[in-house]
């Protein structure tokens, strides 16, 4: 059995590749493909980007749903040492446009289920090629030979989700990439015969990490063209599953959707994105989905704490303690022991893409401040309690969502909660809710507002509630606070 890369060499699919030509690679629908057949496409791939007239250094953008194709075009540009920026698919055609204005790229590579969102956004800044059909009509240019990446290369630009703010990319080198996959593999353990279950968009960091860590480590990959809770049930009994990385919105609607019981081969279900309920946790154990919460960011290329499945029963709330090579402090100016949570490690980015201003006032000695407020518990275990900007400062006290959030999921009604602030005239701001109820079950404010008032201060219980079908949320499964704010409504409910 090929052995896990454990070095920066040649570019990761062609080292796998080389070491293991005939390994499961990739199953996207009915289309399975080894290392080997898997690097000829991206081979292939790369000679048509050179014949766009992109070389090394230069910028290539993706807007493009989940293929075959984008995951060769991805290992191209690595090939070529051409820096990847993928898009939002979700976008509208005037947040695509600000993306492309922000990183200037040389090309554009969309596919055609996006030609009426981009097709006004052509510019003679960019070659723009608006479909797969068009992609592999370009010729195949002569290409350099192989060589070895370099770590402090630029590997990709991932803009953040924009919840609290004007997107940002943050640019990540190959040597962000490769110490988070190590960082992950020896975490849990990740070997050669393991097959992830991505699930994830490859916008997104975390859908992204499964691909480059699956060809350093030497592991196959399930690719779907985006969530289903059925699919991904299925999947997971006829794939031979062994790995998932998911938000904890999707898996709870995995379990809601499971109704033959435990995966016969699933180990491990890495879950992030935001706070992991402890109702969770304890709804996968009972069909043995062993849960390993996670935190991270895209500025750290993915996951840098992690809970080990026995910690998340035991530690509930906690999302684990750094994964080796990172450091991490909270910043409490005040002594309490909560404070705003910074990170030190190989993973950390290089710095905001063409935004200096921006790069200094998150990267300083070597430390990223997150925004994020956290503590560590007498063990050292990380429990995020929320971002900085989502504190709710009402009346002078301090109220932290994640905290009413997971009380009000502790109601057996309530399948999902969202607390947010809304200005008041008396107290600043005011605590208000939106929640949605299981499937045949329903909860009144009234009864919300008692269950939180044996639980929470006066003061931390939300004074609105309103009950949407489901909540906004963003790619990653990041609750859009901005939009409930904006629709909440003007009385406190009762």
């Amino acid at each position: 059995m090929a052995k896990p890369i454990d070095a920066c060499v040649l570019p990761w699919l062609w080292e796998r590749a080389h070491l293991d030509p005939h390994g499961f690679a990739l199953r996207f629908e009915s289309r399975d493909l080894t290392f080997a057949e898997l690097a000829a496409g991206a081979e292939a791939a790369a000679r048509r980007l050179v014949s766009l007239g992109l070389r090394e250094g230069d910028r290539l953008a993706l807007l493009m749903d989940s293929s075959v194709r984008i995951v060769e075009l991805i290992h191209a540009a690595q090939r070529l040492g051409i820096v990847l920026i993928p898009l939002n698919t979700r976008l509208t055609v005037a947040e695509i446009g600000v993306l492309l204005d922000a990183s200037d790229p040389g090309a554009l590579v969309y596919d055609s289920g996006h030609l009426n969102s981009i097709g006004a956004l052509r510019s003679d800044r960019f070659r723009a090629v608006e479909s797969i059909a068009e992609f592999d009509s370009l010729p195949l240019a002569p290409i350099p030979e192989l060589k070895p990446i370099q770590r402090d290369a630029p590997n990709t630009i991932i803009f953040t989700s924009g919840t609290t703010g004007t997107p940002k990319g943050a640019l990540l080198t190959n040597g962000n990439h490769f110490a988070s996959a190590l960082a992950a593999r020896n975490n849990i353990g990740a070997k050669p015969s393991d097959r992830w279950l991505d699930l994830l968009p490859l916008y997104h960091v975390a859908g992204l990490s499964i691909l480059l860590r699956s060809v350093i480590d030497g592991s196959g990959v399930v690719l779907h063209r985006g969530f289903d809770a059925a699919a991904a049930n299925q999947s997971l009994r006829e794939d031979r599953i062994t790995l998932l990385s998911v938000v904890a919105t999707m898996l709870a609607r995995m379990l809601d959707d499971n109704r033959e019981g435990p995966y016969p081969s699933l180990r491990c279900v890495l879950v992030g994105g935001g706070p992991v309920p402890p109702e969770l946790v304890s709804r996968a154990a009972v069909v043995g989905v062993p849960i390993a919460p996670t935190y991270g960011l895209t500025e750290t290329a993915s996951q840098v704490v992690t809970a080990n499945p026995k910690d998340a029963i035991r530690k509930p709330g906690s999302c684990g303690q750094p994964l080796s090579g990172n450091r991490i402090k909270i910043v409490d100016p005040d002594g309490s022991g909560r404070g705003e949570i910074a990170i030190k490690g190989p993973s950390v980015m290089a710095g905001y893409f063409r935004a200096a201003a921006e790069t200094r006032a998150v990267l300083r000695e070597g430390w990223l401040y997150t925004g994020d407020i956290g503590h560590f518990d007498s063990d050292k275990f990380l429990y995020i309690d929320d971002r900085r900007s989502d504190l709710i400062v009402t009346g002078g006290e301090n109220v932290y969502p994640a905290e009413v959030e997971a009380v009000l999921l502790s109601h057996p009604a309530l399948a999902e909660a969202a607390v947010y602030s809304v200005e008041d005239p008396e107290w600043g701001h005011r605590v208000a809710a939106a929640v949605v109820a299981r499937a045949g079950l329903q909860a009144s404010a009234q009864e919300l507002r008692a269950w939180c008032s044996s639980r929470l201060a006066r003061f931390k219980i939300p004074t609105t509630f309103s009950f949407p079908d489901a909540l906004p949320r963003t790619a990653s499964g990041k609750i859009k606070r901005a939009i409930l704010r904006s629709s909440s409504p003007p009385k406190p409910s009762i």
